[in-house]
C-alpha cells in the first residue's frame, strides 16, 4: 500500500484541524509573553558550536569565505541557548524566542531533526518563577486549542493542566517508583559510582552492561521504572538533579549534591527542561571540557567551545532563569496528536 505523500489534498485535509490548534497555541503563547513584557528576539540558527551535550547529534556545514579564504566549519544549533544567554550578558531582562532548532539523529513519533524550541529567561529569577510561567502558559495554551478545559490524553494518561500541579524532587522519585536511595550512589557528586547504582539497578531487575557508564543506569532506571508515571492525572515539575545530570545548572545551595534544575511532564510526554543558570565562567568551561572529552570517548568527535559564550560570561551574566520548553510536543497535547509530523506544515523530507 503506497501511502500519499504530505501536501496530497487529501492527506493534508486530515492535519487541517491540528494546523489550526498550532496556529491558535502560537497566538497564545506570544500573548502570555507580551502580557509579561517579554522582549521576542531572534538569534542565529548557524553557530561556531551547536551546544556541548553529550549525547546529542549536530548538523555541520560549511561558512565560505567571499575574499577566498579557508571556509569555516559551522553548526546548526540544538538550542539557541547560548546566544541568549549573551543578550542577558547585553543587558535584556526578559527575553523569549520560537526558534527552529535541529538534531541529528532524531526522528520518531515525537522527535524530529528540524523542531521548534521555545526558551525564555528571566534575569534576576529562580526556577520558582519558572514554574508560575509554566502553569499559566501551558492553562494559557490549552484554553487557546479547546476552549471547554478538557484534559491532555496521550500514552494510556489523561493529564488536567487545570487540576493542581505536582513538585517532586529526583531523589523522591528514585524512592517512590524505583526503591532507591539515588543519593547514596554519588557520595562524589561530579564522578558518583556507577558500581553502586547498577548494584540497585539490577537488584530491581533492570540490565546494566559491564561498559554502562551511572548516567546511562541512571536514564534505563528514568525510562523504565519512573518516567512512564510522571504527569499521570496532573502535570508534574521533577526537580534537583544530581549536579553531574546539569551542566549548565548551577549548585543548590542548600545541597551542593542537587542542581537547580527541573522538567515539566504532562502525560508522560517529557515537555520542559529548565534551569537556575550557572555564570561561573570557569566552572563552566570545566564541565564543558568534561562533557566534550567524554563525548569524544565515547563518539569520536567534539564539538568547539563556544569562545564568544564564554567571554560574555566572563564579562558577566545577572543571576539568571532559563528554560527551553518543546513547542511542538505541547502542540501534540493540545490537538490530541499521535505523531508530531500530524502537527507540521511540511515535514523535513525522507528517503
Amino acid at each position: 500500500m503506497t501511502t500519499a505523500p504530505w501536501w496530497h489534498p487529501h492527506s493534508f485535509a486530515q492535519r487541517r484541524p491540528h494546523l489550526r490548534v498550532r496556529q491558535n497555541v502560537l497566538k497564545a503563547v506570544r500573548a502570555y509573553f507580551d502580557a509579561q513584557d517579554f522582549a521576542e528576539v531572534e538569534t542565529p540558527a548557524l553557530q561556531i558550536s551547536p551546544g556541548n551535550e553529550v549525547h546529542l547529534q549536530a548538523f555541520r556545514t560549511e561558512l565560505l569565505d567571499p575574499h577566498g579564504g579557508a571556509a569555516q566549519t559551522m553548526y546548526l544549533h540544538t538550542s539557541p541557548e547560548f546566544a541568549m544567554k549573551k543578550l542577558l550578558v547585553a543587558g535584556e531582562p526578559r527575553i523569549f524566542q520560537l526558534a527552529h532548532a535541529y538534531r541529528n539523529g532524531e526522528r520518531s513519533s515525537r522527535h524530529h531533526p528540524e523542531f521548534i524550541m521555545l526558551e525564555w529567561y528571566r534575569a534576576h529569577a529562580d526556577t520558582r518563577d519558572l514554574m508560575q510561567d509554566c502553569v499559566a502558559l501551558v492553562r494559557a495554551c490549552a484554553l487557546a486549542a479547546r476552549s471547554d478545559r478538557a484534559p491532555f490524553t496521550a500514552n494510556g494518561m489523561t493529564c488536567d493542566p487545570f487540576a493542581d500541579w505536582e513538585t517532586l524532587s529526583v531523589p523522591e522519585a528514585f524512592r517512590r517508583y524505583a526503591d532507591i536511595d539515588l543519593l547514596a550512589t554519588a557520595p562524589d557528586p561530579l564522578a558518583p559510582d556507577t558500581a553502586l547504582l547498577a548494584a540497585e539497578a539490577r537488584r530491581i531487575g533492570l540490565r546494566v552492561a559491564e561498559d554502562d557508564r551511572w548516567d546511562d543506569v541512571f536514564f534505563r532506571v528514568m525510562m523504565e521504572k519512573i518516567e512512564p508515571y510522571l504527569g499521570k492525572d496532573h502535570p508534574m515539575f521533577l526537580c534537583d538533579y544530581p549536579v553531574s545530570m546539569a551542566a549548565l545548572a548551577r549548585p543548590k545551595p542548600e545541597d551542593p549534591r542537587l542542581a537547580e534544575r527541573f522538567e515539566l511532564y504532562i502525560a508522560g510526554y517529557e515537555i520542559a527542561n529548565a534551569f537556575g543558570e550557572l555564570t561561573d565562567a570557569n566552572e563552566q568551561r570545566r564541565r564543558f571540557q568534561a562533557d566534550m572529552d567524554l563525548k569524544e570517548q565515547i563518539y569520536g568527535e567534539r564539538f568547539p567551545i563556544d569562545a564568544d559564550f564564554m567571554a560574555a560570561l566572563d564579562h558577566g551574566m545577572p543571576p539568571s532563569a532559563g528554560i527551553a520548553l518543546g513547542l511542538d510536543r505541547l502542540v501534540m497535547l493540545c490537538a490530541g496528536a499521535e505523531r508530531i509530523e500530524d502537527i507540521l506544515w511540511a515535514p523535513v523530507a525522507s528517503a
